[in-house]
């Protein structure tokens, strides 16, 4: 609501925990990861026990979010460049049971890769964005989609016989 109150906190892992981490990520009402590195970003969070306390919070209905690396997390995998060379994670928390594809209009390479990915199986069926949208899910049925700037969009990717896709453009609502 407008004119509410925001008390931001972060959740330091390095060097030690500046908190307990269940119980800070807990007491939350919505959780934000940014982008970076998946890859390392699951690794971190499987380390510290993270992957089970971020499947408490989202089934207890705590809002889960982010952007790039932050999405991928949620889903059950995508592609990244966490390694450099663009390529597939099928090893995220797979809150979503299905897959992502971010940065799919700003990144030459990430839409035939997950074209490819998806089409022969290698990732399931999902959901890709255009930079500036997010998909809003209500458990794992997504509720709407939202854009910061005309053009932008989300697309639902799904395999077709052959090892090809049918790719459906989702119109986004445009916010402001």
């Amino acid at each position: 609501m407008a004119g509410e109150a925001v008390a931001a906190s972060h959740l330091q892992l390095f060097t030690m925990p500046n908190v307990d981490p269940a119980e800070h990520l807990l007491a939350q009402e919505v959780i934000w990861v940014g982008g970076g590195s998946v890859v390392n970003l699951l690794a971190v969070w499987r380390a510290h026990g993270l992957d089970a306390i971020m499947r408490e919070a989202w089934e207890r209905g705590i809002v889960l979010g982010g952007v790039s690396a932050g999405s991928i997390c949620w889903h059950c995998g995508g592609t990244t460049d966490s390694f450099g060379e663009l390529r597939a994670v099928t090893d995220s928390l797979a809150l979503l049971p299905f897959s992502t594809c971010v940065h799919y209009d700003s990144e030459p390479g990430r839409r035939p890769l997950y074209h490819e990915l998806v089409g022969a199986g290698a990732l399931p069926w999902g959901y890709a964005t255009d930079d500036g949208v997010a998909i809003h899910y209500i458990g794992a049925e997504l509720h709407r989609v939202v854009a910061d700037r005309p053009g932008a969009a989300a697309y639902r990717v799904a395999p077709a016989p052959g090892g090809r896709v049918i790719e459906q453009r989702i119109e986004p609502e445009l916010l402001g």
